[in-house]
């Protein structure tokens, strides 16, 4: 007799950090859980990214819901991109605060048709087809974060999602410790576990030692009392009001990312504290400097946002003395030192006193599990298999190594497109599909020859050569270059001449009878030249014939 099966499917989230995507299937029934993006830092014009969802759209006719674990971009920001491409409604399943967060996307993609939204609340269990869902409270830096216990014929799978372990959430909401240990007891064929801090030695910290270190600084600072962080980040809002209160300071918020999660935070009653004290940018200057705290993002130093334009004594709302203090509230994603360094250098010019990570280590705790909570979490789950996800390469075969040294029988690491079939507790890689990264420009997906092309036009430069044609396609003597890009201003204007006398020369003696012949004559002609006069460097090069008729 066949044993039933269950398939779990990577697109995105495995080898990399960020667009966290995967699919559960059985029993012919088809799960997506979470749908993420990353964002490259408009690279090519490109705003952000996202995995490929082929997959999904060619099995929607098995998909039954897609499944939230939180809030943050990197696991729901895709959720509108996957829902334009299916041909129904599928229902979406995620916390309140989850939920709240794909609202604000979808309304920002007047493409996307009619939702149905489902809230999952930590102990009730919900079946959607072959699947029995129990969500589980976990902490992390974002509300309203769910660990999740799929049951199944096939055997029970639990998803971590992203986490840490606190003894004392700032919200109250404990860490969802006895579930996940019942679920150990009745027996957990698979644990699918965040692998970011396995790096990291020790615990993550506590929300609430922050708290308390921030309401110091708060008292200590003369001047205005400035904190970056990451906008998701409501515990810390909260520490941030909690602090402000607790010293008697207005509280402005600066970026709009910050006021997206600052809203959705207050009308699902999650910063209390914010109640009463909130100023807008008009207002700001009304109050005195040691009666304002300002909330701001920016934290990695991205020239647009609110931090960066404070830094440069840009922005319009505020502009910062000698004396206010600057509190980065977050750590620096690796790859952003020199940008961040380079932004808290300028605050110190200004004569501000910048406190970050490295100089204070209370200012911020991670929203992730570091190696001992990750310990913990199999301990409690007592996993028959392991598969690490969330991570790079590096992330996930470290954290099968502490899988095994627990005692896990089966410990594999795979990236996004492997087939990984668990049956009779046990796990088997049956193929791969094809995976890959959809790059999205204000909303619309950049073709990939596309994004080539931009690449190009960025290394290469590009140059323009226009010309007239007789009825016969033959050189009418009208002919003009310009470029963009690969020459010096100092040289552009001797080296354009040069290379109009170049062409005109070359299609005068051209005996080709046709438009597209003598673009192509033009097009190589130009790159020829430059690539003498500029010692093999050619650009991107585009021939323009235009046909003149005489009267």
């Amino acid at each position: 007799m066949d044993h039933a099966s269950l398939t779990f499917l990577p697109l995105g989230g495995l080898g990399e950090v960020g667009m966290n995507c995967f699919c559960l299937e059985t029993e012919g029934d088809l799960l997506v859980v979470d749908c993420g993006v990353s964002f490259p830092g408009r690279v090519h014009g490109v705003d952000l990214v996202h995995p490929k969802l082929d997959h999904v759209f060619e099995h929607q006719d098995r998909l039954r819901a897609i499944i939230l674990t939180h809030g943050h971009e990197d696991h729901v920001g895709a959720v509108p991109y996957l829902l334009r491409g299916l041909r129904r409604t599928v229902p979406i399943y995620g916390t309140r605060y989850a939920l709240a967060m794909v609202q604000r996307r979808l309304d920002e993609h007047a493409d996307v048709g009619a939702v149905t939204f489902h809230a999952l609340t930590p102990g009730r269990r919900q079946r959607i087809g072959a699947f029995e869902l129990e969500p589980v409270r976990v902490n992390h830096s974002i509300p309203d974060a769910v660990a999740i216990v799929y049951r199944t014929a096939a055997g029970t799978v639990v998803h971590s999602g992203d986490f840490k372990i606190e003894e004392r959430p700032l919200d109250g909401e404990a860490f969802g410790a006895d579930a996940l240990r019942a679920a150990g007891d009745e027996g957990v064929d698979l644990l699918l576990s965040d692998s970011t801090n396995i790096d990291v030695e020790g615990t993550s910290g506590e929300e609430a030692d922050v708290a308390v270190r921030l309401e110091e600084l708060a008292r200590q600072a003369e001047g205005r009392f400035v904190v970056a962080l990451f906008a998701s980040n409501v515990y810390r809002m909260k520490a941030v009001a909690a602090a402000a209160r607790a010293t008697g300071r207005k509280i402005c918020l600066l970026g709009r990312s910050l006021q997206t999660h600052s809203e959705v935070a207050r009308e699902l009653g999650l910063v209390p504290e914010l109640a009463g004290l909130l100023v807008s940018n008009d207002e700001i200057r009304q109050v005195p400097r040691d009666r304002l705290c300002v909330l701001a993002t920016g934290s990695q130093g991205e020239p647009p946002a609110a931090l960066s334009r404070l830094a440069a004594g840009v922005h319009p709302s505020l502009a910062l003395d000698p004396g206010d203090t600057v509190v980065l509230s977050s750590r620096i994603i690796p790859g952003n030192e020199k940008i961040v360094f380079d932004m808290l250098d300028r605050l110190e010019r200004l004569g501000c006193h910048v406190i970050h990570r490295r100089t204070d280590e209370g200012v911020h705790v991670s929203g992730h599990a570091a190696r001992e909570e990750q310990r913990q979490f199999l301990r409690l789950c007592r996993p028959r298999t392991f598969v690490p996800v969330h991570g790079t390469f590096h992330h996930l075969r470290r954290h099968a190594e502490l899988a095994r040294e627990e005692g896990v029988a089966q410990a594999i690491v795979v990236e996004n497109g492997a087939r990984v079939v668990l049956q009779d507790a046990h796990l088997e890689v049956a193929g791969t599909i094809e995976t890959g990264i959809v790059h999205i420009d204000r909303g619309q997906v950049v073709d990939p020859g596309q994004l080539r092309d931009r690449e190009l036009l960025g290394e290469l430069g590009h140059a323009v050569v226009s010309f007239t044609v007789d009825a016969r396609a033959r050189y009418a003597g009208t002919l003009d270059v310009i470029q963009r890009g690969f020459l010096r201003p100092d040289e552009e204007d001797a080296l354009l001449d040069e290379a109009v006398r170049f062409l005109d020369d070359d299609l005068r003696r051209a005996r080709e009878d046709d438009l597209d012949a003598m673009e192509d004559r033009a097009r190589r002609g130009l790159k020829r030249f430059f690539a003498k006069r500029l010692g093999g460097r050619k650009p991107l090069v585009t021939a323009v014939a235009l046909e003149v008729t005489r009267g």
